[in-house]
């Protein structure tokens, strides 16, 4: 027999185990890890050749203009105001709060959030204590809104009330504006879900002191670009969801002449000893871009993912407003602190995932190698998951990129389509709160969302263009 069948190779497509057995008999190998599209449901590949296929050229140039949008946005920071005098819904009614996550009622909200909301009720004089607190909250006589569909962005718990201080960030050329909520720092807080008497004070000092000042400060030194200042922060060790100290060194840079003229020694210093600051600045600024990327017919982008906790909710760019939701997940990759075990973790929860719409976050992982830490892995394991969530967005960032990876551009434009014919869901970095206990947050990690509600999206954008 010649020599050249002699020697066998093996490609492997599917289980492993075969691509093992070959090389137990000395074989080279190699395994493809392929696997059905969208696990084989008959049905839903019966939407995704409709989505392909009937509809797919329409929806590659509406995905094309979506994630245009989105990278042509430049979203700035141009003041600190009144919560209630920036957002409409909330500063019309007599007791209304906003919160993280699609629409929820008091029956169904997690215990952090609730601690959070009756918080805010006693912030805001409501009530005199967290005991009446709570029965205001029970009886109805506090409404609850959505922050996302009223223009506000917050991490974790996501509670706004009309008195706190919030961002206000535009981009005036694209019409979208948006707030979010100063960032608190650790421990006794809203976003973590304690709730204590120190949060409570933090924002009457947010309210009274820090948000009037940086009002002035920005009046002085002139808005923040935001996302000028994450894509340097990209190059400094931040993802800009998790980790975003770079950036917030960057931030304090340009508002040190104002700190010379005008004071404020209090905040400078809780600016400067928070290195969460920056996150909200980030999380309004991706939402004006989320907002821009809308309204676009015919597009599968993913525009928002948010959670509370009890459920999460996504939003397609082609079918704004309209929510598809599903169970909340677990923190999947989470390192958490000594004492706590995954029986102690609430689920995912926060607006903060719309970082990761406009390609930061878990889309920059491989910008900060510490991340790797959460789930006990590499700077080539972030590397890995960089390229892995690529495989599920329709470009390349041209204005976020990523030094370690040679410059590459970060993953933009979630399609909706990709994460359910692959199973591969966006993956994003967050904290990881105590579900009953009022201990705040006892861990982070990089929460990877579920399957449906992507799966239930693609279908209403399918029966839409069936339609149209």
């Amino acid at each position: 027999m010649p020599e050249a069948f002699e020697r066998v190779s093996v490609i492997n497509l599917g289980l492993e185990g075969f691509a093992d057995a070959a090389r137990d008999q000395g074989a080279p190998a190699t395994n493809v890890d392929w696997r059905p599209p969208a696990g084989g449901d008959p049905d839903v590949l019966a939407v995704l050749e409709r989505l392909w296929g009937r509809h797919g050229d329409r929806i590659a140039a509406a995905n094309a203009e979506a994630t245009a949008r989105i990278e042509a946005c430049r979203p700035m920071a141009v003041g600190v105001r009144r919560a209630g005098d920036e957002l409409p819904w909330l500063g019309e009614g007599p007791r209304r709060l906003l919160h993280s996550g699609p629409p929820i009622t008091w029956d169904r909200v997690c215990d952090p959030q609730r601690r959070a909301m009756a918080a805010a009720v006693v912030f805001e004089g409501w009530a005199p204590d967290r005991e009446a607190a709570y029965r205001l909250l029970e009886d109805g006589a506090v409404e609850l809104g959505s922050g996302n569909e009223h223009g506000h962005v917050g991490p974790m718990t996501g509670v706004c009330s009309p008195s706190m201080a919030v961002w206000l960030v535009e981009d005036a050329d694209a019409g979208v504006r948006a707030c979010s909520t100063l960032n608190e720092g650790p421990g006794d807080t809203l976003w973590f879900g304690v709730g204590g008497d120190v949060a409570i004070e933090r924002l009457r000092f947010f309210r009274d002191t820090a948000g009037p000042l940086l009002d002035r400060l920005i009046a002085r030194c002139g808005p923040v670009d935001v996302f000028g200042m994450a894509a340097q922060g990209l190059n400094m060790g931040d993802e800009l969801h998790m980790r975003s100290q770079g950036t917030g060194n960057l931030l304090i840079r340009h508002l040190v002449p104002g700190f010379a003229a005008l004071g404020g020694e209090e905040t400078a210093a809780f600016i400067a000893g928070n290195h969460h600051f920056f996150l909200t600045l980030t999380m309004a600024a991706a939402k004006c871009a989320s907002q821009a990327g809308q309204t676009v017919p015919g597009s599968s982008v993913v525009s928002l993912i948010s959670r509370n906790g009890t459920d999460i909710g996504v939003q397609l760019a082609g079918l704004p407003g309209r929510w598809f939701t599903g169970p909340a997940a677990p923190v999947q990759d989470a390192l958490l602190r000594e004492g706590y075990t995954e029986a102690d973790a609430a689920l995912d929860i926060g607006d903060s995932a719309v970082i990761e719409t406009i390609g930061l976050g878990g889309m920059a992982v491989a910008a900060a190698p510490t991340v790797a830490s959460f789930f006990g892995g590499t700077a080539a394991d972030t590397a890995a998951r960089v390229r892995e969530m690529a495989e599920i967005c329709v470009a390349r960032s041209q204005r976020f990129t990523l030094a370690p990876l040679d410059g590459v551009g970060t993953p933009v434009g979630i399609d909706a389509r990709l994460v359910v014919e692959l199973g591969i869901t966006p993956q994003i970095t967050t904290g990881v709160l105590h579900n009953s206990s009022g201990a705040g947050q006892i861990g982070a990690g990089i929460a990877h969302q579920p399957v449906p509600p992507f799966r239930n999206a693609i279908a209403g954008l399918a029966d839409a263009l069936d339609a149209a």
